[in-house]
């Protein structure tokens, strides 16, 4: 089909497939498309996949389906994009991305393709990062750390790196809570020297090995860290309320003030 063809056929469709997916992305970006998508690199985009990802993940955890239904729409938007730069360059095409998903899902779960038998899915993860590691050549303990992406979020990275070098790992969170004691003294000793170097360094010690107890007591340090801030700004808007009520802003307000107001708060919600 030809170019007007194709619109005609997309415009006569009353419910869309992912062939039809491909086809708007190839027209937005063929001559007499869009001169903003037709301008796009993985590179100008890229942020683009980052934060549709995490609209993903705010709609799982809102609990939200037809906004979940929509954000991955936008996921799928991402990788059809990406895939159609890539086959206007000609090194490849969104067949060759589903080619090389369906393989590695079918080398990778050899209890479902292949003899293999497994017992639970402790076995089914052991059995993936053995396959992975192989497929990788990733043959040290190195160099399974380091194919951990330095883009992902840090908390998320440190956790990430903690379990793949389990042989080399706390005992128990007793253990780590004590190396934080150590850490938090380090710190001390940062700061006072003023270096700002070492304080950075040794702060990045100190989170590194919360993300250590944060295994140990089977928390996940993202899931944590974004609960105390929402804790935090709900904890801020009540007193931010109080205070309006009286005509009075906190920024007009001693930290002792805000403290004692703080606690009291605290007090009520606990």
């Amino acid at each position: 089909m030809n170019r007007e063809e194709k619109i005609k056929k997309l415009n006569d469709n009353e419910h869309y497939s992912f062939d039809d997916l491909l086809t708007v992305v190839e027209l937005l970006r063929a001559p007499g498309g869009c001169p903003w998508d037709a301008e796009q690199t993985h590179e100008s985009i890229r942020e683009d996949f980052i934060e549709e990802t995490y609209e993903v993940i705010e709609a799982i955890d809102n609990g939200d389906r037809d906004l979940l239904c929509e954000e991955l729409g936008d996921v799928l938007l991402q990788v059809v994009f990406h895939a159609q730069i890539e086959r206007e360059a000609g090194v490849f095409d969104i067949n060759n991305v589903l080619d090389g998903i369906c393989s590695k899902l079918i080398h990778r779960h050899p209890h479902v393709f292949g003899e293999i038998s497994v017992e639970n899915s402790d076995e089914v993860l052991v059995n993936w990062d053995k396959i992975k590691s192989e497929e990788k050549q990733r043959e040290t303990v190195t160099s399974k750390l380091r194919s951990i992406p330095r883009q992902l979020p840090a908390l998320m990275r440190a956790e990430k790196v903690g379990k793949k070098a389990k042989c080399f790992d706390f005992k128990d969170a007793d253990e780590v809570l004590a190396k934080l004691e150590e850490e938090k003294l380090e710190v001390i000793e940062a700061k006072a020297s003023g270096d700002r170097c070492k304080i950075e360094e040794e702060l990045g010690d100190l989170l590194l090995t919360v993300t250590s107890l944060c295994r140990k007591l089977d928390v996940k340090p993202e899931n944590a860290l974004n609960r105390a801030t929402d804790k935090f700004i709900n904890r801020f808007e009540s007193i931010e309320i109080e205070l309006s009520q009286k005509g009075l802003v906190p920024e007009n307000l001693t930290m002792a003030q805000l403290d004692d107001i703080w606690d009291k708060n605290k007090s009520k919600n606990q």
